[in-house]
């Protein structure tokens, strides 16, 4: 089972985490919550774009990337879009096995493909009040991605 959803209101992880159900062959729950962060006081906000429809369709590629590799049951992923403030959360991905590896690996997967293939944009909104740049791709975040090619 793979749902996946965006969402311009306030992000409910225990509703993310509840739409991953209940099945008695799970023997693992393995959750990634990302949250707006602060930049060290810099910022108040990150303001997020998206290609609506493509967002979702990318994102449900890349869970069932993940589902075709590990032996995951489910894999749910949110992501906010709009004006989410410090310390909000923007995403969620949680995915279930029979065992905690699968499910580990998977959120982390998934995690790492959705940062440098999901169609989003970010830009700043700083703490003076003003808006910042659109923020670039980050070498780290391609990085990540890489390490799954060498992982096979």
């Amino acid at each position: 089972m793979i749902d996946v959803w965006l969402t311009g209101e306030a992000l409910d992880p225990a509703a993310a985490l509840a739409k991953l159900g209940e099945d008695p062959d799970v023997g693992a729950v393995a959750t990634f919550l990302g949250l707006c962060r602060g930049e060290a006081g810099r910022l108040s906000a990150l303001e997020l774009e998206h290609y609506p429809g493509m967002a979702e369709a990318e994102i449900t590629r890349i869970a069932e990337t993940a589902m075709g590799r590990w032996p995951v049951r489910a894999i749910v992923a949110v992501h906010r879009y709009g004006l989410v403030k410090v310390g909000e959360p923007i995403v969620f991905v949680g995915a279930t096995s029979s065992h905690r590896d699968a499910a580990f690996d998977a959120v982390r997967f998934v995690m790492d493909f959705l940062k440098t293939d999901a169609p989003f944009w970010k830009r700043e909104h700083l703490v003076d009040g003003t808006t910042g740049p659109w923020v670039e791709a980050n070498q780290a975040d391609d990085l990540a991605r890489e390490r799954w090619a060498a992982k096979g």
